[in-house]
């Protein structure tokens, strides 16, 4: 790339999960959101990638799969998800960012981008990244923040709010936040080579009130039965998708697991240090069980 990297929105040293889900009263959207997942995600696989991983909320999830890649640009986040879920030789932590991932070509038969891709500046670019580590007919299950919902297009009917919820452009609401339009995200997965399979409206009832008034059992099974009318109307404030990956040429060709983001060589020889890459010569930290790609990317 010619152009200087996008900006990544760092939670290093956040308090995010407790803050905004274990106290945040979030209750209703965990739950809409395993019932989505429970619908799209392919019970069983191989190695699943999990991008934006965080503090490992949705690892558990993912117990059909032989390994699981937990991928995040914050070190603090993925020492969470540590504790919250082990040093399971299931997991591999790895904290890198998403637009230059440390794979070889399409070692994964899934992955997943939760909470994640409305903090994407280069929202295609990382589409494309993602498809390269894909193995042919992969799963991608996507999540985004949904501009055109129901109460954007209410507050622009009011003039409350001055954005348009019609128009495909993305808006930044707060820095590196986006919403996208639907429009937008299905161009941007058809020209990454993406198929798109089915689409699901999830948190229809993301509001305090009725979170308040109706427990959130009840709130997570109305939600569930609603969310496949997102294949006629997408209103809701967030959207759950899959689809299929393109793969690379010769899917899987490569014996190799690990690629030096910089200089792109399988060339990488695990040490107790961590990775040495012979081609280019940079060397890549095991920090604590975490793989660290972070650093000597110019």
């Amino acid at each position: 790339m010619t152009e200087p990297w996008p900006p990544i929105c760092d939670y290093e040293g956040s308090d995010y999960q407790e803050r905004f889900w274990d106290r945040g009263d979030r209750g209703y959207e965990d739950g809409a959101e395993a019932a989505a997942l429970r619908r799209l995600l392919p019970s069983t696989g191989r190695f699943l990638l999990e991008v934006g991983a965080g503090a490992g909320r949705n690892t558990p999830r993912y117990s059909g799969y032989e390994r699981i890649a937990l991928l995040d640009y914050s070190l603090t986040q993925l020492q969470e998800a540590q504790r919250r879920l082990g040093r399971d030789e299931r997991y591999l932590y790895v904290a890198a960012d998403v637009y230059r991932l440390p794979f070889a070509l399409g070692v994964f038969d899934t992955a997943t981008m939760i909470r994640t891709f409305h903090h994407m500046a280069r929202p295609q670019a990382a589409l494309s990244s993602v498809g390269e580590v894909l193995a042919r007919d992969a799963s991608l299950i996507l999540e985004y923040a949904n501009k055109r919902n129901l109460k954007a297009i209410l507050r622009w009917l009011v003039r409350a709010q001055r954005w348009d919820p019609f128009d495909p452009a993305p808006i930044e609401f707060a820095e590196l936040n986006f919403n996208f339009h639907p429009k937008r995200v299905r161009a941007w997965l058809s020209e990454a080579g993406f198929e798109l399979e089915r689409e699901l409206a999830i948190s229809l009832f993301r509001l305090g009130l009725l979170k308040r008034l109706v427990p959130t059992r009840a709130l997570v099974a109305l939600d569930s039965a609603l969310q496949p009318s997102g294949r006629w109307l997408l209103l809701s404030p967030s959207v759950f998708l899959r689809a299929r990956a393109p793969g690379p040429p010769n899917s899987r060709q490569y014996d190799s697991f690990w690629r030096c983001p910089v200089c792109k060589s399988l060339q990488l020889e695990q040490n107790q240090e961590g990775l040495l890459c012979h081609n280019c010569g940079r060397k890549w930290p095991l920090r604590d069980g975490i793989y660290d790609f972070r650093g000597q990317l110019e």
